[in-house]
């Protein structure tokens, strides 16, 4: 049976991502989208697209009967879910090929039992794969003796959600409420089961990919070690950090357990090698992988077009020897988050997003685009390959650190100084590496002379702007006055790494400016002025318009993009990128005087509230739990403390800045 048209249940950069090939192969392509959505960049990549309604997921892509709905009311004949969402969801699967149309991916059956890791362990015994043992637990039942520390995971889904590493007794129960309630809400089941935890472990899996004729191919390793919040950000094909005897033995093992079970279309199965090259199975995810590009870029093949060919019943079209690794890639995730405040998703207008280079964009986000809280916060993939491991990180390297992305917080430092870190370089990537190097979750772009052009391109956009908005003095140099006088003196406060720069600046001419960067001499109580330690640039302003910024700083020649939007000005060179705010000239302290207690570090969902009015608090404990972006985030006592006021409801939607609960220090 052939597909002429069909409908892609998801949103985002794999929405984007699927519809290019069923362009690319003459299927017409029908979308959906939530409320939030309907300008998004996944709509207008479709021939024609449902509207679902609602904001947060499950009033919209998580609704399974809107979505078939959606299908057969467009005339599909085949829906394929992507990742995330229903991707996983075996009843859905079902009700599809109940209703006559074709299911992109595993049968149903194939999805309900390795959807359930516990399942899947079972199976991976009976097959012979490497594995280690799964226990059993639930809200309410911890077993004892426990060798610590453990992973508590849930049954269902993926992407790091319901999962906690447990290395005490006492933090035991409460991890697994907190799992059984993050995967009830993430994948509307919350059985959670208990592992063996490898503290330095690599991170990898194999691509698998089958047929409904009985044939069954790998298409070689991935690794994925580098994860924060057991999420991956940065993915490589194939892994530099396993010896060829233990890529056999997990290709083989992968192999075996598709063979056991038959399985259909694109699917993973996961590993994680100790350092003694120990073997313990994980799970198998019934679904396209986030980073699929990888292992399309390094056997030259499109695997949603793959799965499309085996979903309308054709053999595959590759046999295992046709598979032919070439070279090696390398995919990050670019995410609205901010690193350094613990890996908290960010939201808000992205105003500019520009990725070029020799290098593979999957984007789900466009400038205009706002990022909203009810979804995850991944913006883009971008992959780079080259003949050499080397290679392709130099070409992913320059991409990222050309990238112009203003708007949100991201993850974009953190993935330059990955990037650029010697240990990443030389393969040493457990998935211990981020919490071994919790200065690159700290990074703040470009230093030097690079950091002060792009300081200089906000103060002289700023500037420019200025001018060109004063019909009367325009045309006139900024500080032009009859006599002399001192230059214009500005702060500005980077939005990264929270510092403050001052700055004076005099033109004495158009192009030339003499600049002074540093704080400026402060008078003593007798009046007279501290020593001026400032640094004096020579500065030449050679191109100022709306397309860029051209300066040079002591004679190094600079192009700066520079964008401005709602009080903060963000600038980018090949360099890397900043944000930056002007401070105001004069402060009203009265509103720096507000009540103590935590606020909410995005928009979301209060879902536990874990204290009440009166309750004594210490620091760290955690106070209310938000959902966001399909997450958890505990809000922990900033000190110890009494609560004289919860400001929140279970259930309450809250914005960033929101006060959540109102406390009294102890002394």
């Amino acid at each position: 049976m052939s597909i002429g048209r069909l409908l892609i249940a998801n949103r985002g950069e794999i929405a984007v991502r699927i519809a290019a090939t069923a362009r690319r192969l003459g299927i017409e392509t029908v979308g959906i989208y939530s409320e939030p959505d309907r300008n998004a960049l996944h709509v207008d990549s479709v021939e024609r697209a449902v509207a679902l309604g609602g904001a947060t997921p499950t009033e919209s892509y998580l609704r399974s009967t809107a979505v078939l709905e959606a299908a057969l009311h467009t005339g599909c004949e085949a829906v394929h879910p992507g990742y995330g969402f229903l991707a996983e969801n075996a009843a859905f699967a079902r009700s599809v090929e109940e209703a006559g149309l074709i299911w992109v991916g595993p049968t149903p059956e194939q999805m309900s039992s390795l959807g359930d890791k516990v399942v899947a362990k079972q199976t991976a015994v009976e097959a012979g794969v490497p594995t280690g043992p799964v226990i059993t637990a639930a809200p309410g039942f911890v077993p004892d003796g426990l060798e610590l520390p453990v992973l508590v995971k849930a049954a269902a889904g993926g992407g790091g959600r319901g999962m906690r590493i447990v290395r005490t007794t006492a933090e035991l129960g409460d991890a697994v409420v907190a799992a059984a309630r993050e995967a009830e809400s993430a994948f509307g089941d919350g059985t959670v089961f208990i592992e063996p935890f490898i503290e330095r472990g690599r991170h990898v899996e194999v691509q698998i990919m089958g047929d409904a004729h009985g044939n069954v191919i790998h298409l070689g390793e991935r690794e994925c070690s580098i994860q924060r919040r057991n999420q991956k950000i940065i993915e490589e094909a194939p892994s530099p950090g396993i010896t060829e005897a233990t890529r056999s033995a997990l290709l083989d093992g992968a192999l075996a357990l598709a063979r056991h079970v038959g399985y259909r279309s694109a699917g993973t199965v996961e590993f994680l090698v100790a350092d003694d090259g120990t073997i313990d199975f994980l799970e198998v995810n019934t679904r396209l992988q986030v980073e699929h590009p990888v292992t399309e870029a390094v056997t030259g093949l499109d695997l949603v077009e793959i799965q499309l060919e085996v979903a309308a019943g054709e053999v595959l079209s590759v046999s295992q020897a046709d598979v032919r690794l070439d070279g090696h890639a390398i995919e990050a995730r670019l995410v609205a988050e901010d690193p350094a405040a613990g890996w908290v998703p960010a939201s808000g207008l992205i105003s500019r997003f520009e990725v070029t280079a020799e290098v593979r964009v999957d984007a789900g986000v466009r400038a205009g685009d706002l990022v909203s809280s009810d979804y995850d916060s991944l913006l883009a993939k971008v992959i780079s390959h080259g003949a050499s491991r080397r290679e392709a990180i130099g070409r992913l390297h320059q991409a990222l650190r050309r990238a112009r992305v203003f708007g949100p917080r991201t993850n974009h430092d953190t993935l330059v100084a990955i990037l650029e870190d010697e240990d990443f370089g030389a393969a040493r990537t457990p998935t211990t590496y981020l919490a071994q190097h919790p200065e690159l979750a700290a990074a703040t772009g470009p230093e030097g002379d690079a950091r002060l052009a792009l300081l200089l391109g906000a103060v002289f956009n700023e500037e420019r702007l200025n001018r060109r908005s004063d019909p009367v003095w325009g045309f006139a140099l900024s500080g032009w006055r009859n006599l002399r006088t001192q230059g214009q003196r500005q702060r500005w406060l980077d939005l990264t790494t929270g510092r403050e720069e001052y700055v004076e600046y005099e033109f004495k001419t158009a192009e030339q400016v003499e600049v002074l960067v540093g704080e400026w001499p402060i008078p003593g109580d007798d009046g007279s002025l501290s020593s001026d330690r400032r640094r004096r640039v020579a500065l030449r302003l050679l191109q100022r318009d709306d397309e860029a910024m051209v300066l040079e700083v002591d004679g190094t020649r600079w192009s700066v993009a520079v964008e401005a939007c709602e009080g903060t000005v963000h600038t980018a060179s090949s360099a890397g990128q900043a944000s930056w705010r002007l401070a105001p000239v004069f402060v009203d302290h009265d509103a720096e005087l507000v009540a103590g207690g935590p606020v909410a570090p995005l928009p979301g969902t209060v879902i536990a509230i874990e204290i009440a009015v009166g309750d004594e608090v210490e620091e760290g404990q955690t106070l209310i739990v938000l959902e966001a972006m399909k997450m958890e985030h505990r809000i922990g006592a900033p000190g110890h403390a009494i609560v004289t006021d919860v400001c929140v409801v279970e259930g309450d939607r809250v914005d960033a800045g929101d006060m959540l609960v109102m406390l009294e220090a102890v002394e």
